[in-house]
């Protein structure tokens, strides 16, 4: 896709100098010249490498995933330069992309860098995950030197053709912005188009540079750039006002509504905004599961993750059954849908998108930003906490796992009761694909405790290369990760990088033998996958060098042992631990069950008549 300019329908202006469409009230935010002056950079700093790399210091960038090749060499010697940014060389491109999604998550942007055509295409499929879940991310690839454009010579890395854009094509669908940097006349410009395009938009960008330029100075990098400015967006009055008093009225109508979080709260930055009207309407509160850690889940109205037929206990009741709710910010797919069966009614619903709110069936308004409606909604709004009270009044506290004997073989569901009693404010969960998803739902998230997976895309592996960049992102924070075995076997290597980087890290590798998430799906022999001894390949990746320990676990008993050596040791609370959980081919949440049945069901449709 191209750079979107200003539009009404995008809210976006046209650059960061003009103030866009009036009918959107677009604002803009300048820099101070007595505060910024323009300092004199010296030669060896004023080349393109080096302003790229301090570019993206100024956006909140300290820190950069990449694997090396020879079209990006020049370049990688440039950012390794910046003292204030850190180069970190993954094992491969796809988990160098997924590092750079996870690292974007916690600080709100990411990068990484890779080399022509054949890190380019690898690190493909990380950047459409990025754009998925709408994180921005400077996917930076070293190009082909700037003589080779339009020779007609044929290079090695690309598929034998003398066109070089096969890889500028590919990243054009799943990217906001693509730039191919082979002068320097116009590399200032493109370089910071791309990036404050990926911060307007909230999506991936690609930026192409020639091998042969990111050591040459020029006038343009002679001084310290002018900061970033980028032009905020602003709702339009009437049509804030307007949608405003139509959910008002809507809502002030109803008898037991309830609130319901979604993902695109986050690009929306609106989850503050959302607590407020949850605080002022007393309105029972839920978040869709691709929302889970968005919110805070000790908020006195919070009711859990609403996911249809495999809701958190008591949720899907009380949902289901609201005379209204609101939607904030919901993705509607055939996974969060649980196969398209969440009994849910339009005329019942407010949507809240990050720009736009449409009422019932009935009127839609545009260029209303989310934050800005939930915020005046709240103060619109009757108190009503029926929904609430319904719930606390049919809640029945879960019951406890039963047990047998002593050393009995290890059960999921104990398994996440002590990942449960591991989480405080300095933890995160990351959650893959798989099983994980639904036993992680589960998990009460204290004050601070961080939550991320990737619902929409779904790649298995993901979580690797994710808890890589999200513990590099956040150093203070402890990552759980909780990963399936044939999601391992997937990006497993880049534990080499986490023991390198001295993470602290905690990976739950759940061995069941196979793609169970695929398994309630559709069975077949292709889910079984070859066992490995998991800790002993992460030993061997360990290799002495670093800190890191492992543990296998067959029984509570040994679970529980494993535990307190990773939190209670002072030495080991400062390492890697990887702990192999060894459960049951057919121990599977009750949520997967039902869910896998649903979306088989969905997926099994027969073709329409014709």
């Amino acid at each position: 896709m191209d750079t979107k300019v200003g539009s009404i329908d995008s809210c976006i202006p046209a650059s960061n100098d003009i103030g866009g469409s009036p009918n959107c009230g677009v604002s803009t935010i300048e820099s101070s010249p007595t505060s910024h002056s323009p300092a004199v950079v010296s030669p060896s700093d004023a080349t393109l490498g080096r302003h790229l790399a301090r570019r993206l210091v100024e956006i909140g960038v300290t820190d950069v995933f990449s694997v090396p090749g020879d079209f990006n060499l020049t370049l990688l010697d440039h950012l390794i330069a910046e003292p204030r940014l850190k180069l970190i060389g993954c094992c491969n491109e796809l988990n160098a992309g997924y590092a750079a999604d996870g690292y974007a998550r916690s600080r709100g942007v990411g990068a990484c860098v890779v080399t022509f055509t054949v890190g380019g295409l690898s690190v493909l499929n990380a950047i459409a995950g990025a754009y998925s879940e709408n994180l921005p991310v400077i996917c930076i690839v070293g190009g082909p030197n700037s003589n080779d454009y339009g020779t007609n010579r044929i290079l090695h890395h690309t598929i034998g053709l003398p066109d070089f854009s096969q890889e500028f094509r590919c990243f054009q669908t799943i990217t906001c912005y693509q730039a191919v940097i082979n002068n320097l006349e116009d590399a200032h410009e493109l370089v910071d188009t791309a990036i404050s395009t990926a911060l307007k938009e909230s999506k991936p960008v690609y930026l192409s540079v020639s091998c042969n330029l990111p050591a040459i100075p020029h006038p343009t990098f002679s001084r310290h750039p002018v900061p970033f400015s980028l032009t905020p967006k602003v709702s339009n009055q009437m049509g804030l006002e307007a949608a405003v008093e139509a959910a008002a009225e809507f809502l002030n109508k109803a008898v037991k509504p309830v609130m319901v979080g979604g993902p695109n709260m986050r690009v929306a930055k609106a989850m503050e905004a959302f607590v407020e009207l949850a605080d002022a309407s007393g309105y029972a509160l839920a978040v869709m599961p691709s929302a889970k850690g968005l919110v805070p889940e000790n908020h006195p109205h919070f009711i859990g993750t609403y996911w249809g037929a495999v809701s958190t206990p008591f949720c899907e009741e009380i949902v289901e059954s609201a005379d209204a709710y609101v939607f904030a910010g919901p993705i509607f797919n055939d996974y969060s849908s649980v196969g398209y069966s969440l009994l849910l009614k339009k005329e019942k619903a407010i949507i809240v998108q990050p720009e736009g709110v449409t009422v019932g069936n009935g009127p839609s308004f545009g260029c209303v930003l989310m934050k800005d409606f939930l915020s005046h909604l709240a103060k619109r709004l009757a108190h009503n906490n029926t929904a609430y009270k319904n719930y606390h009044r049919i809640y029945v506290t879960e019951g406890k796992p039963l047990r047998d004997n002593p050393k009995e073989p290890l059960r999921v569901n104990v398994l996440f009761q002590h990942i449960q009693r591991l989480l405080n404010g300095e933890t995160a969960v990351i959650a893959e694909t798989g099983d994980s998803w639904f036993n992680c739902q589960k998990l009460k998230l204290p004050e601070g405790c961080g939550y991320e997976f990737q619902m929409q895309y779904g790649s298995i592996g993901w979580s690797v290369g994710a808890t890589l960049g999200y513990a590099q992102a956040v150093p203070e924070k402890r990552v759980i990760a909780c990963i399936g075995d044939g999601s391992f076997q997937v990006t497993g290597q880049e534990v080499s990088t986490m023991i390198r980087m001295g993470q602290k890290s905690i990976i739950f590798l759940i061995n069941n033998g196979g793609y169970t998430i695929e398994v309630e799906i559709h069975d077949g022999p292709y889910n079984v996958i070859k066992n490995w001894n998991y800790t002993a390949l992460v030993d061997a990746i360990h290799n002495g060098e670093g800190k890191c320990w492992t543990a296998k676990v067959r029984s509570e008993e040994e679970l529980v042992e494993a535990i307190e050596m990773a939190t209670e040791e002072e030495e080991k609370r400062e390492g890697l631990w990887f702990i192999e959980a060894i459960v049951h081919r057919d121990d599977t949440s009750r949520e997967l069950l039902e869910w896998g049945s649903r979306v088989s069901s969905a997926n099994s449709r027969p073709p329409n008549p014709q």
